[in-house]
Order: structure tokens, then C-alpha cells, then sequence
């Protein structure tokens, strides 16, 4: 009962608090092309969510993170798994968003400046162009997360990857670091309206590079697998 009375009043307060930051982002982006306070916004909103919640952070391996743009890859049990990459990972993450959000007028101006990276969902053709052009975008820069279950576990357990980031990470031929989340299933478990007090733990993993030489698609499985199991092992030392 505490627990729900708990997520009840976290989401009272939160969530209009995350309207004004909005759109101070967006104003500030206007002004501000370089991203940086785009991503001091998103920063702050992250760490806001985590304070109300009455959770901690921990996060460790930042010394493992390669110089240059990445793609993370991460396991994903709660809401929370946003609100803690975003206020604490060490360095600043866009996000793949479809490609209808950045017509949207301002707003998709302030995800632009963001580093949001667009991705075209529509018929196969289109898709693999706004793959390229995605990949080229990270190739450029941008580091960017993928949840690679594609959705949160209802039982705290990893689910089946989805191809298409090691589809985006093979093309964009950056390192890929694995990412593991221990302790926000147990805040906040999928698909309940409870919220538990604890810590959130963020394990980077050795970054894992792209192979040369071989086929695209042995790329894609070679990453799926060995990003798969670097996730898991994190998850079974807890």
C-alpha cells in the first residue's frame, strides 16, 4: 500500500514539473545550437526524477568509456532506466526517435538541436536510408542508448534483443559499450504502480569494437551476441 501511495505522489509531482523543463529546453535550443543545453536540461530532469523518487545511483567502469561517439546498449526492467542513464551516465546520450516527431513544429526544432537522431520506420527502402543517415550522424559525434529488448521486462528477467540497433551499430561502425541496470526492477517493478526505495546500479562494460572484414549480417550477430552476454553476466554477479 505505501509503495503505490509512493509512485502515486511521485508521479503528482513529477510529472508537471517535466512540462516547464520542456519547455525551457526548447526555448534554450533556439538559442543554443550546440546541443549543450539541450542535454544540461535533460541532465537536470534526470537527476530531479531520481531525488523525488528518494532512489540512489551508482554508477561504475566510467573508465572503460572509449574516446569518440559510442553506441550504448542497455537491459531495460523500469521506467527508472531513463531517468538514471540521463541524470548520471558520465557522458551525454542522444536518443533514436521516429521520424513524424521531428515534423512536429519547435518541438522538433529543440530535438534536433538535442541530438536526437531521427529514424524512418516506414516502408524498408525509406527505413534503411534514415539507417544510413543515422549511423552517419553517430559516425559524426553523436553517442547514442539503445535498449535493445526493444521494451521493459515484466519479470525482471532479459528478454530477446531486436536487430535493428546492431543493425544501426555495424553501419555506424563505432564501439559498442554493453550497459548493466541492476536494482530498478526492484524500485520499480514492470507494469505495477509501486515504488520501492533502493539503489540503481549502472555497470559499464568493456566496450566491444565493431570486426572487420567479415559480412554485415555476421557483424550484426557477432555484436547481438557478445553484447547479450556481457549484459547477462552483469546481471547474474548481482
Amino acid at each position: 500500500m505505501f509503495a503505490t501511495l509512493r509512485a502515486f505522489l511521485f508521479m503528482v509531482v513529477f510529472f508537471p514539473l517535466t512540462f516547464p523543463i520542456a519547455l525551457s529546453a526548447i526555448i534554450c535550443s533556439l538559442f543554443d545550437h550546440s546541443g549543450r543545453s539541450y542535454a544540461a536540461h535533460a541532465r537536470f530532469w534526470g537527476r530531479l526524477g531520481i531525488w523525488l523518487a528518494g532512489v540512489r545511483v551508482q554508477v561504475s567502469g566510467a573508465e572503460l568509456l572509449p574516446n569518440g561517439p559510442i553506441v550504448v546498449m542497455s537491459n531495460h526492467a523500469s521506467n527508472f532506466d531513463i531517468l538514471a542513464l540521463q541524470g548520471f551516465f558520465p557522458r551525454p546520450l542522444s536518443w533514436i526517435a521516429k521520424k513524424e516527431l521531428f515534423d512536429i513544429p519547435i518541438f522538433g526544432h529543440s530535438m534536433r538541436h538535442g541530438g536526437y537522431i531521427p529514424l524512418d520506420r516506414g516502408d524498408g527502402r525509406q527505413a534503411l536510408k534514415s539507417m544510413e543517415a543515422a549511423a552517419g550522424q553517430i559516425r559524426g559525434g553523436k553517442s547514442v542508448i539503445i535498449f535493445p529488448e526493444g521494451t521493459r521486462t515484466r519479470d525482471g528477467r532479459l528478454l530477446p534483443f531486436k536487430r535493428g540497433g546492431f543493425l544501426l551499430a555495424a553501419r555506424a561502425g563505432v564501439p559498442v559499450v554493453p550497459v548493466t541496470i541492476n536494482g530498478s526492477f526492484q524500485i520499480n517493478p514492470g507494469g505495477a504502480l509501486r515504488l520501492y526505495g533502493g539503489t540503481i546500479d549502472i555497470a559499464i562494460q568493456p566496450p566491444i569494437a565493431v570486426p572487420e572484414g567479415i559480412k554485415r549480417s555476421a557483424v550484426e550477430e557477432h555484436l547481438l551476441t557478445e553484447v547479450q552476454s556481457s549484459i547477462a553476466r552483469g546481471l547474474a554477479s548481482q
